[in-house]
Parts: structure tokens; C-alpha cells; sequence
């Protein structure tokens, strides 16, 4: 749980960076949307990123690359989620929500962040263009940390990891 926490840490460092580039992502979502003469339709997926990110040019590709290298870190971190074995229904549809939100086809236009986040107001109308790519990143991290906060709450045994064990597990203190 501990190595969980951590690297929950250090995803949430790298989104303190995207965040403060936040209107630099927005633009090269704008200008891939330009390249790709699709400036109809919102962004809907992550899938729709990574493929303007490797078919269109632009400028700013290395925040487009940020975005979707944070978006897989977050899916690795719910893989290791999934082998802790909690019972827990509500870790399970958190978890599950998590899955969801990363992969790369599912439809996020209507993903938004939720209050208290000021990040939120000023982006409302950028999100309406492109769709909740914009929040995704925010979004999939309160979940994860109200995992952790549930997982935290169970009872030792039944947090202990999925693989078999040739001794006796205890939780760490």
C-alpha cells in the first residue's frame, strides 16, 4: 500500500506541472483539432489524443505527450490497485470507475471535474470544446485517493495483495 501511495504521490507531482500548463494543453488540443479539420465535434477519448499526437503536427506536442504519459501512469497504478484483493464494494467501483475513465476508448465527454477545484471554473467553457480530457486527469486522481482512503479503512486481511504468499502476510504499520 505503501509503494501505492508513493507513486499515487508522484502522479499527483506531475500534475501539479500539467496543471500550471493547463492553457498550453488546451491549445495544442485546439490546434490538433485544426490540423485534423475536426473542429466540429469535443475531443471524447484518450485514444483521439494519442492519434492526433502521432498524425498531426503541432507545436506543442510535449505537453499532448505529458497528458497521455500521466493518463497511462494512472492506468498502470489502477492495474496495481487491482491485485490489492479488498472486498470492499466500494473500493471495487472505484476502482472500477478508474478503469473506465483511462481506457483508451471511452467516451469522456461528459467527464468534469467536480467542486472545489478552481481549475474547474476557469476551464468550464474550454471543456465544452474539448470535451473531459481537460478534467480527465483530476477526475481519475480524486478517485484513486478516495480508494486509498477506503482501502485504508479496511481491515488488515483484507488488503493483502492477490499473489500467493509462502508466508503469513501482516500489514504494515
Amino acid at each position: 500500500m505503501n509503494e501505492m501511495k508513493e507513486r499515487l504521490c508522484n502522479i499527483e507531482q506531475t500534475y501539479k506541472v500539467f496543471q500550471q500548463q493547463q492553457f498550453t494543453f488546451i491549445a495544442a488540443l485546439e490546434h490538433s483539432r485544426e490540423n485534423a479539420h475536426d473542429r466540429i465535434k469535443p475531443i471524447s477519448s484518450i485514444g483521439q489524443v494519442q492519434m492526433y499526437t502521432d498524425h498531426y503536427y503541432n507545436n506543442h506536442k510535449r505537453i499532448l505527450l505529458m497528458f497521455l504519459s500521466t493518463c497511462a501512469d494512472l492506468g498502470r497504478l489502477c492495474q496495481q490497485q487491482e491485485t490489492l484483493q479488498s472486498g470492499s464494494t466500494t473500493t471495487n467501483i472505484l476502482l472500477d470507475k478508474c478503469k473506465i475513465l483511462v481506457n483508451h476508448s471511452t467516451n469522456l465527454s461528459t467527464v468534469q471535474a467536480k467542486y472545489p477545484h478552481d481549475v474547474v471554473n476557469h476551464l468550464s467553457c474550454d471543456e465544452a470544446r474539448n470535451g473531459g480530457v481537460v478534467s480527465l486527469i483530476l477526475v481519475v486522481l480524486d478517485c484513486m485517493k478516495k480508494w486509498v482512503a477506503h482501502s485504508e479503512k479496511l481491515p488488515c486481511h483484507m488488503m493483502q495483495s492477490g499473489w500467493p504468499s509462502t508466508s503469513s502476510q501482516s500489514c504494515p504499520t
